[in-house]
């Protein structure tokens, strides 16, 4: 068998390329000179860019021109109306939405699909302003009443002379935004005063206000939630304060955070609980970095005999959504464990009367609970994906697919709109979307019988995933309320990627562990549409009641507690 030799490499500088060029100038016509200056640019910005650290996949993707977008017209170009010539479509309008079908993307302002298209009659309809953002907005915005300068109620009409003003129930409102650093300090100067015969120095007394810490539990969730909500690191969020001359130091900031974990692991502990008892989880994982466990620190650990499993070199996050009867669940697990691992310490705390759970995740084994039954469902956007991935090898076989599944993203999309239960949502797939799969089902078991596409190609691979976790992957045909993706898990990943983007590393298991409880309590919150800050204040505030009964203080459940503690 013969095999290719190895490219030789040929060193030269930049300006040897420039001489080279135009030297071969005379020789060749002026657009094949063009066609060649750009080659030797690109292979030139590709080899400066593969040398630089940091250099991602993504970045020469970028430089070269291609587009990350899954979209199905990005992808294959064109309309879903050209899809009538690829093979198998069942007409011109394959793949496109009945009259009235909400797009792909639509759904409630949430993205439910991995095809994401939108119409143009959509965006047409759309009313101009929709993207303003109203008064009512700013609730924790400062109010200053503006009385009228020269008229007031019961006053007569300046224009007619008959009639009596009266004041309206909502006031013209003015909104300006103006900035301020994220930690505000407040000084109380208390006045010192000393007796001239005895010496004695009486001070004034603090008012309750500047009783306590230093940084007060307002202030800590500020600390938590630039850090773990928004990405912020810490000696980022050091230097805005100082730059607003209120100093707080990256390792205060640390100190405050930490200290206050323990007030709110209650409350995380009672989200562990009840995610054990949800119907369908969503898991997946993404890398980590924790410099404890890298590099020398590693070497030392390892020589110390402190490292476990010394085989395992892994590090991960994983996230992991509980659907419950009180809304979803957002935990999150970094440390050596992979998905399946964290879901299976999870489901250890689950009642045996419940019966298994719906699983939902990608087609990786690690994902999997050993040791507990589970309703298992892979996500059909990352079987997509493998499709995507290949459109410029096989654009019309992976315009076919693309538009087969475009259907039942849309279908899934009127279900959410529509508001459907389960049942319905079941009973309407299986009417408009199990036909679709079936046929897509057989076409590409065909073209694969047929040689038409061969096995070990990249769209072969593709299909070969399809077909071998068809099943999983058609879950939501059989079974009331199995998701048909799990994009609600990546969206919560992205908040550990953005972290892991800003901040680089934890520095220890400890700060990972820190950091996996506010994001948690975080997300989770935002999830039902609470404010965050409020609600990591309120946790600070009522530590105590927090620790007795951890079940009135979840996201959804401490406003009503709040209120019964005033009324009492």
């Amino acid at each position: 068998m013969s095999t290719t030799a190895e490219p030789a490499v040929v060193d030269l500088d930049v300006a040897d390329l420039g001489r080279m060029l135009e030297r071969i100038r005379p020789q060749i016509s002026p657009e094949d000179h063009a066609c060649v200056q750009g080659v030797v640019q690109t292979l030139t910005d590709l080899t400066r860019l593969v040398r630089e650290r940091g250099t991602t996949i993504a970045r020469l993707r970028g430089m070269l021109g291609w587009s990350s977008s899954e979209k199905t017209a990005d992808v294959c170009g064109g309309s879903s109306a050209s899809a009538a010539g690829s093979p198998g479509a069942h007409g011109s309008d394959a793949g496109a939405p009945a009259t009235g079908e909400p797009n792909a993307g639509d759904g409630g302002g949430v993205r439910r699909d991995g095809d994401g298209d939108h119409n143009d009659d959509d965006r047409a309809s759309r009313r101009k302003g929709h993207g303003r953002i109203p008064a009512s907005a700013y609730p924790n915005g400062r109010r200053v009443a503006v009385v009228h300068e020269t008229l007031h109620p019961g006053d007569t009409c300046p224009d007619c002379a008959r009639g009596k003003l009266h004041p309206l129930p909502e006031p013209a409102r003015i909104v300006r935004i103006f900035g301020q650093a994220p930690l505000c300090a407040t000084c109380w100067d208390c006045e010192r005063l000393r007796c001239g015969g005895c010496g004695q120095v009486f001070t004034a007394r603090a008012p309750p206000e500047a009783q306590g810490p230093k940084y007060s539990d307002s202030a800590a969730s500020m600390m938590a939630l630039l850090r773990y909500g928004a990405g912020m690191p810490l000696n980022r969020l050091a230097r805005v304060q100082s730059n607003m001359q209120t100093p707080v130091p990256a390792s205060t900031q640390w100190e405050a955070v930490r200290d206050r974990a323990d007030a709110v692991r209650p409350v995380h502990d009672e989200l562990v609980r009840r995610a054990a008892a949800g119907r369908v989880l969503h898991n997946d994982d993404t890398h980590a970095r924790i410099l404890e466990l890298m590099g020398k620190r590693r070497a030392a650990l390892l020589a110390a005999g402190e490292l476990p499993d010394p085989e395992r070199t892994g590090l991960f996050t994983t996230g992991l959504i509980a659907d419950t009867a009180s809304g979803p669940i957002v935990l999150f697990f970094t440390g050596r464990k992979h998905a399946g691992e964290n879901l299976a310490e999870v489901l250890a705390a689950r009642d045996s009367q419940l019966g298994p759970p719906m699983q939902m995740c990608d087609g990786l084994a690690r994902n999997l609970p050993k040791g507990h039954p589970v309703i298992l469902g892979n996500c059909l956007a990352h079987g997509r994906r493998h499709v995507v991935d290949e459109a410029e090898n096989f654009p019309a076989e992976c315009r076919h697919v693309l538009e087969e599944l475009r259907i039942v993203f849309r279908n899934e999309a009127r279900c959410h709109k529509l508001g459907l239960t389960p049942e319905q949502r079941l009973e309407l797939h299986r009417r408009e979307s199990g036909p679709v799969m079936e046929a897509l089902r057989q076409w590409i078991e065909a073209q694969l019988e047929h040689k038409r596409i061969e096995p070990n190609s990249g769209l072969g691979q593709a299909f070969g995933y399809l077909l071998e976790r068809w099943d999983p992957l058609t879950l939501f045909l059989r079974v009331p309320g199995a998701p048909v993706d799990n994009n609600i898990c990546e969206r919560a990943l992205k908040m550990a990627i953005r972290h892991r983007n800003n901040s680089l590393f934890y520095k220890s298991q400890h700060g990972a562990d820190v950091g996996d409880l506010y994001m948690a309590l975080i997300y989770t919150a935002e999830l039902h549409r609470e404010n965050a800050f409020d609600y990591l204040t309120a946790l600070f505030e009522h530590e105590r009641d927090v620790a007795s009964d951890p079940a009135s203080w979840l996201p959804w459940t401490y406003r009503d507690t709040l209120a019964a503690q005033r009324a009492a």
